[in-house]
C-alpha cells in the first residue's frame, strides 16, 4: 500500500462494503492475459455514484486511478500498479430492451448484450457475440469484428466528465474512427450506453451468432489465455499476415507465444509474466517493421511500468 496512508484507505472503507476493496491485488486475476503484478487497490464499482464521488476524492488528493473494465485488452506490468483500479464490471452490468432500443450499464459484457437482443429478436449486434469485453470498454476503442463496429449500432453514450458531472453524447459527438473514439482524448467515463438495433428473426439471428462463433473457435486460439486481437489493422495489410511472413509463427518469450493458430495474437502459454508478453509484442512490432516497413501498433493497454 505504498503511497496510500491511514486516512485514504479509512475513507475508502467508508464509501464501500469490505468485500469491495482488494488491498495488493494480483492483476493476474482479473486479465484475460492472466499476467500482471499487483494494484495497490482494486475496487469493485456498483453504482455511478460511487464513481462521481470516487473520481472527485481522488482527483482532490492527486491519486493515480484507472478504469477497467473485464481486462480484455489489458496488460498491468509485473511490478505492479501503485494507484487505483475501479473494475465497472459485475456490480454495473444491467441490461434492458424498450422496443429496439437497448439500454446498458457500462460493465455489461458484449456477449450478454447480444444474448439480450435475440431474446427481443434484435438484429443488428450480432458481430460481437464472441467479443470478451465490457461495452464500456469497447466503447472506448470503437470494438468491431466481422464487418461490424459498435459506431453502426450506438445511439448515445452517457459519462462522467471531467468536471465531475453526468452527459449524455450522441453518436455525432463520439468521434468513433478505427479502435478509437472521443474517450480516448478526454477524461470521460462511461457509465452507460444507447444501441439502437432492429427487429429481426430470432432464428436467423442465432443462426448468424453461432456462425461468427464458429469461425472464432476454428480460427482464433481461445484455448489460451490472450488479450484478443494484440494489433491493429494496418491500412492495407492484414497484422497476423505480416506476422507470419515474417517467419514469427510460434515465436515466443518465457512463457508468452505468437499463437500458431492465428499470428495475430500473442497468448500466454502458461505462467508467462507480464514482461514476457510484452517482449514478443515489442519483438514482432519491430522485426515485422524491419522486413516490411509497416508499424504494427499494438490494440493492448500497458498499465504500469515496462
Amino acid at each position: 500500500m505504498e503511497g496510500f496512508n491511514s486516512a485514504i484507505c479509512s475513507h475508502l472503507k467508508e464509501l464501500f462494503p469490505k468485500e469491495d476493496i482488494l488491498f495488493n491485488e494480483p492483476m493476474s486475476a482479473h486479465t484475460t492475459f492472466k499476467a500482471g503484478g499487483e494494484a495497490a487497490v482494486l475496487l469493485r464499482i456498483r453504482d455511478t455514484g460511487q464513481i462521481v464521488t470516487l473520481v472527485s476524492f481522488l482527483k482532490k488528493l492527486n491519486i493515480p486511478f484507472f478504469i477497467k473494465g473485464n481486462g480484455s485488452n489489458l496488460l498491468v506490468s509485473d511490478k505492479g500498479y501503485d494507484g487505483i483500479i475501479l473494475e465497472i464490471c459485475d456490480g454495473m452490468n444491467a441490461i434492458s430492451t424498450e422496443g429496439e432500443l437497448i439500454r446498458a450499464q457500462s460493465g455489461a459484457l458484449m456477449s450478454k448484450i447480444a444474448k439480450a437482443a435475440l431474446s427481443n429478436s434484435l438484429t443488428g449486434f450480432e458481430f460481437a457475440s464472441g467479443i470478451p469485453g465490457t461495452i464500456g470498454g469497447g466503447v472506448v476503442m470503437n470494438a468491431g469484428a466481422y464487418d461490424g463496429e459498435l459506431k453502426d449500432v450506438i445511439k448515445s453514450v452517457t459519462v462522467l466528465n471531467g468536471d465531475g458531472e453526468l452527459m449524455k453524447l450522441e453518436n455525432k459527438d463520439m468521434e468513433f474512427g478505427y479502435r478509437t473514439s472521443i474517450i480516448k482524448e478526454k477524461p470521460f467515463i462511461v457509465t452507460e450506453v444507447e444501441l439502437c438495433l432492429k427487429k429481426g428473426d430470432a432464428d436467423k439471428i442465432k443462426a448468424k451468432m453461432d456462425e461468427l462463433n464458429k469461425r472464432r473457435r476454428e480460427k482464433q486460439p481461445l484455448e489460451y489465455p490472450s488479450g484478443g486481437s494484440t494489433f491493429k489493422r494496418p491500412d492495407g495489410y492484414f497484422a497476423g499476415r505480416l506476422i507470419m511472413d515474417t517467419g514469427l509463427r510460434g515465436y515466443s518469450i518465457g512463457g508468452a507465444a505468437v499463437s500458431e493458430k492465428h499470428c495475430g495474437f500473442v497468448i500466454n502459454k502458461g505462467n508467462a509474466s507480464a514482461s514476457d508478453i510484452y517482449e514478443v509484442i515489442t519483438e514482432v512490432s519491430e522485426k515485422v517493421r524491419d522486413k516490411f516497413g509497416v508499424t504494427l501498433e499494438p490494440e493492448i493497454i500497458f498499465l504500469g511500468d515496462f
